[in-house]
C-alpha cells in the first residue's frame, strides 16, 4: 500500500482515528492516537515521535527520542473503538533516520534478509498455532502479605458440583478435543473470533476447542513470510482478548494456568522456498523432507536450549514442558508423533506443503524474535550441514512417553527453567550474531532482562504450596 491507498481508505471507512502501534521486545503492543484530519501522506511515510524511555527494553530516559513509522500493509479497520478507527503496525526508528537495533520487528527483517542474501533460499514461511483459555472470571494478588491467583470458567470440570442450577455438560479434564455443542460451548464466541480476524484480513482455517478443562480454544490462520507472519500474530492476540471482553470473558496465552491438564503452546510449522520453488520436499525419503529440511532441523535441535529463551521465555513456560501433557521435552524429530520436539508431518499432499513443526514453543515468545532465532538456527543447519541422525535426534517413531528407562536415557530434553534456557543461550548465541541479525547488546540486554524482572522475582517470594507442604514442621 502507499500512503495515499490508506488515506482513501480512511475515507472509505470514514474513519476519525488512526492508532500507532509499536511491539516492545518482551512482546507487548503500545499504541498512541492520532485525529484523522491531522494524518497525511508526510506523516505515513515519516512516521511520528515518541519516548522510547516508556518502552520496556528500548532505551534510558537520557536517550529517549525516537519515531515509529508505520508499515501500511498492516493496516486494518479496529472493530473494538467507538469512534471509527484505523490500526497500522510501526517500525522503530532512530531520529536520525536509521532503524533501532532493539526493535523487535527489525531483528525479524534482518533474518529475512539473511536468508536471502545466504543463497540457501528467498522466502522463509512460517505458520504458528495459538492455543489460549477463555475463562469467565481471574484473580490474582502478589504482595508481601500473601499471594494467590484463581481462574474459573463454566466449561470446568471442577464446576459439577457448583451454582443453583447444573447442567452437568462440563469439559472433562482432558476431555475437551472436539466435543460438540452443548460442551463447547464457545463455539458463538470463537465464531465471532474468526470473522473479527477476517476482517482484518488475516486468512483463516478453522477454530475448535482444545484437549484441557476450563474453556481451552485454538484458531489456526494461513501461514505467511516470518515478519508478516509475526505481525499477525499481534493482531490475532489483539482481536482474541478484545471479542472476549465483549463477551464478558477474559482470554490469556499463558502457557499453563490450569494445573493438572494439557497447557497452551504454539507449535511453528516452517519451510524455506528459493522463488516458488519448495526446498523442504524430496519424494520417498523419511517424511518426504530432503537434505535441506533434515540439516534445518538438526540445526532447530541443535540450538534449541538457547532457541527456548525466545520461544518459551517465561517462567510458567516450563510448568508446561513436563512430560505426560503432550508437552513435547524432547529433543529429537519424528514423522507425525506429537511427543517429539520437532515433528514432521506425514499428511504431505504435495512439496509446497513440506514443512517442520517445531511444537516446543509457547504463545509468551515475542513472535518476532522466536521466528528469527529459529530460522537463524535452520540456517546454521543448513551451512554446517549438520546431520539430525548423526548427533542423535532420531528419528523416533514411538510414544517416547512409553519408552522404557533405558532408551528415554538416550534422549535429550529441553531446559527445564527459563533460568537454563538463558544460560544456553549465553553459552550458544554466536549462531544469531550472523548478518547483524542479532547483537551482543540485545543478547545480553534480554538476559539481563529476563533475570532482573522475573527470574530472580519467582525466586525471592514464597510460593502458597510452600505453606502445605511446610507451615505444620
Amino acid at each position: 500500500m502507499t500512503p495515499r491507498d490508506v488515506l482513501e481508505l480512511m475515507k472509505q471507512h470514514n474513519v476519525e482515528m488512526v492508532d500507532f502501534r509499536i511491539v516492545d521486545v518482551p512482546g507487548r503492543q503500545h499504541h498512541v492516537t492520532i485525529p484523522a484530519v491531522e494524518v497525511d501522506e508526510d506523516m505515513l511515510t515519516n512516521g511520528i515521535a515518541f519516548d522510547g524511555s516508556s518502552i520496556q527494553g528500548f532505551r534510558g530516559i537520557e536517550d529517549s527520542d525516537m519515531v515509529m513509522r508505520p508499515v501500511l500493509e498492516t493496516a486494518f479497520v479496529d472493530p473494538f473503538m467507538a469512534a471509527p478507527t484505523l490500526a497500522v503496525s510501526c517500525n522503530v526508528f532512530e531520529p536520525n533516520g536509521t532503524r533501532f537495533e532493539r526493535d523487535p520487528r527489525y531483528i525479524a527483517e534482518k533474518a529475512e534478509a539473511y536468508l536471502a542474501s545466504s543463497g540457501i533460499a528467498t522466502t522463509a514461511y512460517f505458520g504458528p498455532e495459538l492455543e489460549f483459555f477463555i475463562f469467565d472470571d481471574v484473580r490474582f494478588e502478589s504482595s508481601n502479605r500473601g499471594a494467590f491467583y484463581a481462574v474459573d470458567s463454566e466449561e470446568a470440570m471442577w464446576n459439577t458440583g457448583n451454582g443453583e442450577k447444573n447442567l452437568g455438560y462440563q469439559v472433562k479434564n482432558k476431555g475437551g478435543y472436539f466435543p460438540v455443542p452443548p460442551i463447547d460451548t464457545q463455539q458463538d464466541i470463537r465464531t465471532e473470533m474468526v470473522k473479527e480476524l477476517m476482517n482484518a484480513g488475516i486468512r483463516v482455517e478453522r477454530h475448535h476447542h482444545e484437549v484441557a478443562t476450563a474453556g481451552q480454544a485454538e484458531i489456526n490462520f494461513r501461514f505467511n513470510t516470518l515478519t508478516r507472519t509475526a505481525d499477525t500474530v499481534m493482531t490475532y492476540k489483539y482481536i482474541i482478548r478484545n471479542v472476549a471482553r465483549k463477551y464478558g470473558k477474559t482470554v490469556t496465552f499463558m502457557p499453563k494456568p490450569v494445573f493438572g491438564d494439557n497447557g497452551s503452546g504454539m507449535h511453528v510449522h516452517q519451510s524455506l522456498f528459493d522463488g516458488d520453488t519448495p526446498l523442504f520436499f524430496e519424494q520417498d525419503r523419511y517424511g518426504n523432507m530432503s537434505d535441506i529440511a533434515l540439516h534445518y532441523i538438526a540445526g532447530i535441535l541443535h540450538h534449541a536450549p538457547a532457541i527456548l529463551a525466545f520461544s518459551n521465555p517465561s517462567t510458567n513456560s516450563y510448568k508446561r514442558l513436563v512430560p505426560g501433557y503432550e508437552a513435547p521435552v524432547n529433543l529429537v524429530f519424528s514423522k507425525g508423533n506429537r511427543s517429539a520436539a520437532v515433528r514432521v508431518p506425514v499428511a504431505v499432499v504435495s512439496p509446497k506443503t513440506a514443512r517442520i513443526e517445531f511444537r516446543t514453543p509457547d504463545c509468551t515468545a515475542n513472535p518476532y524474535l522466536a521466528f528469527a532465532a529459529m530460522l537463524m538456527a535452520g540456517i546454521d543447519g543448513i551451512r554446517r550441514k549438520l546431520d539430525p541422525t548423526a548427533l542423535g535426534y532420531g528419528p523416533i517413531n514411538k510414544n517416547i512417553y512409553e519408552l522404557s528407562a533405558d532408551e528415554k536415557a538416550k534422549i535429550r530434553s529441553v531446559p527445564g527453567s527459563l533460568e537454563e534456557s538463558l544460560q544456553a543461550l549465553e553459552a550458544d548465541y554466536e549462531f544469531l550474531l550472523e548478518g547483524g541479525v542479532f547483537t551482543k547488546d540485545f543478547i545480553h540486554a534480554w538476559i539481563d532482562f529476563k533475570r532482573t524482572n522475573e527470574v530472580a522475582p519467582m525466586h525471592l517470594r514464597p510460593h502458597p504450596y510452600e505453606f502445605q507442604l511446610y507451615y505444620d514442621l
